[in-house]
């Protein structure tokens, strides 16, 4: 009798816990899994992010919810753009088809036109083709934003005919139009439009207007905006010099650089992947827990029960906890190794372009005799070291105005990494007072006392 009560007893806990797990999760909305997918794409996960942004389009349509159907369609062609433009402009075709349907915010009437216009002027790019349809979905959009005062999407529709033109090499125009957005850019569009401006002088090679405008251009945490402006400043300041071979390089080496950055975001998309997929598991694993609990509260079975339960998944989050800091750490060598390897191209284009200078050649050959520079290849050799240096000396003139021209010329030879000697033969002064002179210059000027800290520290750090 007592076995078979306590069959029955498990039984009866069985079916209690059937008919509770089926009391899951509320089902998901289509604005919950747009809300999902950007946060994905938020984080790089570009593939997770479309996935749930087919599912939210299907369930939006099912749901009739227009506006979340229309948004989802926008953001999945921006998620396509970059490979696959003649996707992207027909799922924004799409986009607006719904938005005419089911009309209920201009602005947003606004931003999807400009997108359509976007990704049409890209596919007439790749493929030579006309672009009059991209000039059409960005003048309805550059109207509307116009006759309805929306300043910040008139800047944007600006730089969207901005780069249309300059697309179409008409530099001028484009020139033009970039003007007339930087007038109204925002905050936030004001890098996007200075870049337009700037590419279009630069194909016009107006390289001091191009380099004023590169250098006004603030990117921020944008890492890819930052190395657009630098690489553009490198090509610059090569062109001026009339090294065509080393801007040939130099394009090479940064797009190694621009792989690097794009593997790294992919192992980035990998990573998040699984940790969600790893979080998914554990909300699964925690809803269980509860729902023992609840279940197995009844008796002291149901009591040992769940302790049990507990230990399993406190090992299992031990473990997994072990397993994800492995992970970070594999993650952060091959970080740092991918940023070692950047640096070690920027020093080797740096050290490259300063050996192909007129003035290094002459510093280099000089041998033991005396050497004069005339102001000119000062200010050639400091401007040079200004645009791969990130403008080190212009920031030391501003941060030590009491400096001398002797005092910067002696700091400059010193970043050249050129020996005493050398130093000695252009001031026409012993080994030793050279030694002297920086010694004078670290304690007075920069205020470093540590014996043990050169000059040569100093500007480096």
């Amino acid at each position: 009798m007592r076995s078979r009560a306590l069959h029955l007893f498990f039984i009866g806990l069985l079916m209690m816990a059937c008919s509770q797990s089926g009391q899951g999760p509320e089902p998901q909305t289509a604005a919950r899994l747009l809300e999902e997918a950007e946060a994905a794409l938020d984080n790089d996960s570009i593939r997770l992010g479309e996935t749930l942004l087919r599912s939210a389009i299907r369930l939006s349509e099912q749901s009739e919810d227009w506006h979340t159907h229309y948004i989802a369609y926008q953001r999945l062609a921006e998620a396509l753009s970059q490979g696959n433009p003649e996707e992207a402009l027909r799922l924004m075709k799409k986009s607006l088809a719904i938005y005419e349907q089911h009309p209920d915010d201009e602005r947003n009437y606004v931003i999807l036109l400009d997108y359509a216009g976007t990704y049409a002027s890209q596919v007439a790019y790749i493929h030579e083709g006309s672009y009059d349809e991209a000039l059409d979905f960005i003048h309805r959009a550059y109207d509307i934003a116009h006759g309805k005062q929306m300043t910040d999407l008139v800047c944007q529709t600006l730089t969207s005919l901005a780069n249309i033109a300059w697309a179409r090499e008409d530099y001028r125009q484009a020139i033009d139009y970039a003007r007339q957005a930087e007038a109204l850019a925002t905050e936030k569009l004001r890098p996007g439009t200075l870049q337009v401006l700037a590419r279009s002088y630069l194909s016009l090679n107006m390289l001091d207007s191009a380099e004023t405008v590169y250098r006004q251009i603030e990117p921020g945490d944008d890492v890819h905006m930052a190395y657009i402006v630098q690489s553009q400043l490198a090509k610059i300041a090569l062109r001026r010099m009339g090294a065509t071979q080393v801007e040939d390089d130099v394009d090479e080496a940064f797009e190694q650089v621009e792989d690097f950055y794009y593997k790294a975001l992919r192992q980035k998309d990998e990573y998040y992947q699984e940790t969600l997929r790893q979080e998914m598991e554990n909300q699964r694993l925690e809803y269980r827990s509860r729902l023992y609990a609840r279940t197995f509260l009844i008796t002291l079975l149901a009591s040992l029960v769940v302790i049990g339960a507990i230990v399993l998944v406190v090992r299992y989050r031990m473990r997994a906890v072990r397993q994800e800091k492995r992970q970070l750490q594999q993650e952060a060598e091959h970080q740092k190794a991918l940023l070692h390897q950047a640096n070690e191209v920027v020093t080797f284009l740096q050290n490259h372009i300063l050996e192909r200078t007129e003035v290094m050649k002459k510093l280099s050959q000089s041998g033991d005799s005396l050497i004069t520079l005339t102001p000119h290849e000062w200010n050639e050799i400091e401007r040079t070291l200004n645009a791969i240096d990130g403008n080190r000396f212009a920031k030391i003139r501003e941060q030590y105005p009491t400096m001398t021209e002797d005092d910067i010329h002696l700091c400059v030879l010193t970043r050249l990494g050129l020996s005493n000697r050398t130093i000695g033969n252009i001031y026409c002064i012993t080994i030793s007072a050279v030694q002297h002179r920086k010694l004078k210059l670290k304690k007075d000027v920069f205020g470093e006392s540590n014996p043990d800290i050169t000059l040569e520290q100093i500007l480096t750090r």
